[in-house]
């Protein structure tokens, strides 16, 4: 059998890389894996969408994340009043220097914390479309720059859909995975109530244990990291399957297809290794598809488990 490996990427420093997957564990207690698919998403420099219930942790993991990384954190709680200039910003006319000044939005930040997207009328959410692709958005035909770590972490309840609106493929696809953090365990729910003992509700603020351009550092090695080519047709084969698959309407686009290499990449950094393997397109594979795919009346769980089974991985020696 012909091996994947790769030959070895030029390495980084990954003991901030530690230190804040350790910072993290103590903001979701009892979350390991859902804490590294976090990471996963942030090195692969995709957005997160976050589909659970209320006081499940979610607002409390992105402040933390961007307090950890030392970022600037803006949050919108999205309401059905919410309009587009809210997010992206506004020219408003100065009428002591006769000149139009621009007012930066909340998206002019490292993360973006949407707390309750579907909340928000389909035309505000699309005030992120072109900011999520491109890292950019357009006011009055200028276009205004994002920052380089720029990432999306918004929110929904997935049980109170009174006055709420769907988000459209379009937004959805633009998210790298969908998350849902779920309850804690019985340990960790005790040690949240340890935890909470002697303070107020207010949570510190993290200190900053991974930099900025620690982390740029890390997103340009994950993107560099070599996927062999017969992990590439393995991916495609997927995808195919997702597309072909009767009890899906709705398979995976070019660009879900890419966030899937890009997911399975960062998978493989995080543990520790310079290659792809097939067990790390599968094991990013739940995420990452069901933020996007759509079924008929299929469990989608089961939809994504078919797909899976439908395609041989390739093998090692």
């Amino acid at each position: 059998m012909t091996t994947l490996v790769n030959e070895p990427e030029q390495t980084v420093d990954h003991a901030p890389l530690v230190t804040l997957r350790k910072s993290l564990n103590q903001v979701l207690y009892g979350k390991d894996e859902q804490i590294e698919f976090v990471l996963a998403c942030l090195l692969a420099r995709g957005h997160l969408l976050l589909d659970d219930l209320p006081g499940t942790g979610k607002t409390s993991l992105a402040k933390a994340l961007a307090g950890f990384l030392g970022g600037e954190l803006a949050r919108i709680q999205c309401t059905p009043d919410l309009l587009p200039a809210d997010v992206t910003g506004f020219n408003l006319f100065n009428q002591k220097t006769r000149e139009f000044e621009f007012h930066s939005g909340p998206v002019f930040s490292d993360i973006l914390l949407a707390d309750e997207l579907n909340r928000t009328t389909p035309r505000t959410q699309s005030a992120l479309l072109e900011a999520m692709a491109e890292r950019q958005v357009t006011i009055d035909a200028v276009e205004y720059q994002l920052s380089e770590t720029f990432m999306v972490i918004a929110t929904q309840n997935p049980i109170d859909s009174h006055g709420a609106y769907p988000l459209p493929e379009a937004q959805l696809d633009r998210f790298a995975i969908k998350l849902q953090i779920g309850y804690p365990d019985r340990s960790a729910q005790i040690k949240i109530l340890e935890s909470a003992v002697g303070t107020l509700g207010d949570q510190p603020s993290p200190d900053n244990v991974f930099s900025k351009q620690a982390l740029i550092q890390h997103q340009r090695q994950v993107a560099n990291l070599t996927v062999h080519p017969r992990l590439r047709e393995y991916i495609v084969d997927l995808v195919d399957a997702t597309r072909n698959d009767s009890g899906i309407a709705l398979g995976v686009s070019p660009r879900g297809m890419l966030h899937w290499q890009r997911m399975a990449q960062a998978w493989a950094h995080l543990q520790g290794r310079d290659f792809v393997t097939p067990s790390d397109v599968v094991k990013v594979a739940y995420p990452v598809l069901s933020v996007r795919l759509q079924v008929h009346h299929d469990d989608l769980n089961a939809a994504i488990e078919r797909v899976i089974q439908s395609v041989a991985a390739p093998e090692y020696k």
